[in-house]
């Protein structure tokens, strides 16, 4: 290795003295900001004479540009307000009846009899409860966003694939576009369209295209060779050998894609409704939720739930029937049942004059379930309020509180039942040194840095670190892990966060998605162990987390501010119901496909199922599990922005402060710092996972 390579290369490819030689120098260092941040003032608060301006430079650009390109934005508006027009009369004049068919339909086409039932009992569920409008209205919005949002993704993917200048171009802005949470760009986009359900529509494009156009790349990429070779030996030229031979062997990936864009779409529905003006289901759970009446709140979150699910399934069924062969039937055979689809559909409108019914759902069908909720939610309160109240309290005071302002703060009278005596510190402090000694003489270096690290931050809180502290160790870190370009971005990252004193608030931010994290991967990789095991739990899992995944995530806040108010506690139980599903289908996954050759080859030397689960499938699994930690870690910073609407004070708050004080420097500069938090894990993460594949490369060559 030359000298170049050396300072380029992550630590792990140096040798062992030189990989390990910092950290006791870090370590050390670290502790001394610690101890001495109580006589120097600036090792806990960065210079305020030291910060810049950043949201007040943000604030003067955007000014400029709403000055300057309004009236172009205002006739998008107006262009985009005809069609959006359209499509809701559309579907408002449709009589129910209809569009039940039309949908039913095409998900017996696209997947059976199973799928057509499911659909039909969602849209009777929508009607029994009275919010056949409002639904509509949302739908609405999906159906002019989702193609907008596909086109843009696809011409965006197109030119990733045939320029590599513009992928490396694009990557970045997709990791932007996928993490600065939504809030941080409607106010932008307000100003620019003005007030109306056309911001809903764009807000929607912005969040919904960036699956679009890694999917489009992926797809286009990873079509076969042979496939490619034979269409240049029939002459294609090369517009056809891309739309005639690429782009159709693509599909399958594409329309994953697509499925993933309609997603996002209507997970924008609720955030859309609060800027859009519209009458839209996104609305009805807002209001009621703010009116406190979770009952109406919750059967309209499960009428969004339903709707994600249908479309989920559609979508994914378009992607998984391509290819099957119909080109060589007639027309008949290929085109018979959309042709009888629209005969009964025409039948349908025509007779509904005649058969009121099929116009109108009957008053006397509906169902109100919003009373009887509201009444079982309050009796279980009562019920259990003090097994609630001791759950809450147990973990904010034994877990969050420890991390969030260390031991030494929160060990009390009200929350322990004791007071911090010098001699806890000195047993706590002779645990930690025991343990690391303990590693240090297994050989396990990493695991002894890991146990002086986080002994450090568990005494002194997260919030409470020296930020010159956090930045040397995590400089460090991305230095061990990925080499010089990782520790130079993570510096750039956090200077960022200090130059726009956002730092108190981001390490709110860390602190909230550190928890949820551990408690989210713990309990996903749990119970995807357990699923790897038993079928049955497998089964049993499967819709919950597919109900999970598709439930927009502002859903999942209703059933906890029920139950814990609002909160720091009820904002970790919503990002933990969001962010577990990952972890736990990564491990699922990556344990029931271990080689069967090494599997078979430990259970030929005797290993017990216990030995076979901790010594052979679990390490060889271990790559997929952290990519589902990856995933965990960005679903976790994702539902930031959502839970602050619950009572957290972090950068999910200030995005949301922004928008509503009309501040649009504050919220992006807030929302720009979670990007960037959201970021540098996932590069953490990744470097992670090329320096373990490289270690089995090492010991397998």
């Amino acid at each position: 290795m030359t000298q170049v390579d050396a300072h380029s290369a992550p630590l792990s490819a140096l040798p062992m003295a030189r990989r390990w030689l910092g950290w006791p120098l870090v370590i050390l260092f670290a502790l001394l900001c610690v101890l001495a941040q109580g006589a120097v003032d600036w090792l806990q608060d960065y210079p305020s004479a030291l910060q810049l301006p950043v949201a007040a430079w943000f604030n003067a650009v955007m000014d400029w540009f709403v000055d300057n390109f309004r009236p172009f934005f205002r006739a998008i508006t107006l262009l985009f307000t005809y069609p959006m027009t359209w499509i809701r009369d559309l579907l408002q004049w449709l009589p129910w009846s209809a569009t039940v068919l039309v949908i039913a339909g095409i998900a017996y086409k696209v997947r059976g009899p199973g799928l057509a039932a499911f659909t039909a009992l969602s849209f009777v569920y929508v009607l029994m409860v009275g919010l056949w409008a409002p639904a509509m209205n949302s739908l609405a919005l999906v159906f002019i966003s989702v193609p907008l949002a596909v086109l843009v993704g696809f011409g965006l993917g197109v030119w990733g694939f045939v320029s590599p200048r513009a992928e490396r171009g694009l990557m970045p802005l997709l990791d932007v576009a996928q993490t600065v949470p939504a809030f941080a760009y409607l106010l932008p986009i307000l100003l620019l369209f003005g007030f109306g359900p056309v911001v809903g529509l764009v807000a929607s494009v912005l969040f919904a295209f960036p699956p679009m156009v890694r999917n489009t790349i992926l797809g286009l990429r990873e079509v076969p060779s042979e496939i490619i070779e034979s269409g240049q030996m029939s002459g294609a030229t090369r517009g056809q050998l891309f739309w005639r031979v690429r782009v159709p062997a693509a599909l399958r990936q594409i329309l994953i894609g697509v499925n993933q864009t309609t997603m996002a779409s209507l997970s924008m529905v609720i955030i859309a409704s609060i800027i859009g003006g519209t009458a839209d289901i996104g609305w009805e759970v807002l209001s009621t939720m703010r009116k406190a009446e979770f009952g109406a709140s919750l059967v309209a979150g499960i009428v969004i739930a339903l709707l994600a699910m249908v479309l989920d399934r559609l979508t994914a069924g378009l992607a998984e029937t391509e290819g099957r062969g119909m080109e060589h039937r007639g027309y008949a055979a290929r085109h018979g049942f959309w042709i009888a689809l629209a005969a009964a559909t025409i039948a349908v409108i025509v007779l509904r004059p005649v058969l009121p019914v099929l116009e109108n759902w009957p008053a006397g069908w509906h169902v109100n379930l919003a009373s009887p909720l509201n009444t079982a939610i309050q009796s279980f309160i009562l019920t259990f309020k003090p097994a609630l109240e001791t759950i809450k309290n147990s973990v904010i005071f034994f877990a969050m509180l420890p991390l969030k302002i260390g031991l030494d703060k929160a060990v009390s009278p009200f929350t322990w039942g004791f007071a911090l005596q010098p001699w806890h510190t000195a047993v706590y402090t002779m645990l930690i040194v025991a343990g690391t000694a303990l590693a240090l003489r297994t050989g396990r270096t990493s695991v002894a840095v890991w146990i002086v690290l986080v002994g450090i931050v568990l005494y002194v809180g997260i919030t409470d670190m020296p930020w010159l502290a956090v930045v040397a160790i995590l400089v460090f870190f991305g230095w061990r892990m990925g080499g010089t370009r990782l520790a130079v971005s993570t510096a750039l990252a956090l200077a960022f966060l200090l130059v726009t004193g956002s730092w108190d608030k981001a390490m709110l931010s860390i602190h909230l998605a550190t928890m949820a994290v551990l408690a989210s991967f713990l309990i996903g990789t749990t119970l995807g162990i357990v699923a790897s095991q038993k079928d049955w739990f497998s089964r049993f899992m499967r819709p919950i987390n597919d109900t999970l995944q598709t439930m927009p995530p502002f859903v999942l806040l209703i059933p906890t501010v029920m139950l814990f108010k609002i909160g720091d506690f009820s904002a970790l139980l919503a990002i933990i119901s969001y962010a577990y599903v990952p972890a736990f289908r990564y491990t699922e996954h990556g344990l029931r496909h271990v080689s069967a050759e090494a599997v078979e080859a430990a259970t030929s030397l005797g290993a017990t199922p216990r030995q076979l689960l901790f010594q052979v499938r679990l390490p060889l699994a271990l790559p997929n599990i952290m990519l589902g930690l990856n995933q965990t870690i960005m679903y976790g910073i994702a539902m930031l922005v959502i839970a602050a609407l619950v009572g957290t004070s972090d950068l999910g708050q200030e995005v949301y402060i922004g928008l509503s004080a009309g501040n649009f420097g504050q919220g992006f500069v807030a929302g720009i710092g979670m990007a960037i938090i959201a970021i540098t894990a996932d590069r953490f993460c990744l470097a992670w996972q090329r320096n373990h594949a490289t270690k089995i490369a090492k010991g397998t060559s």
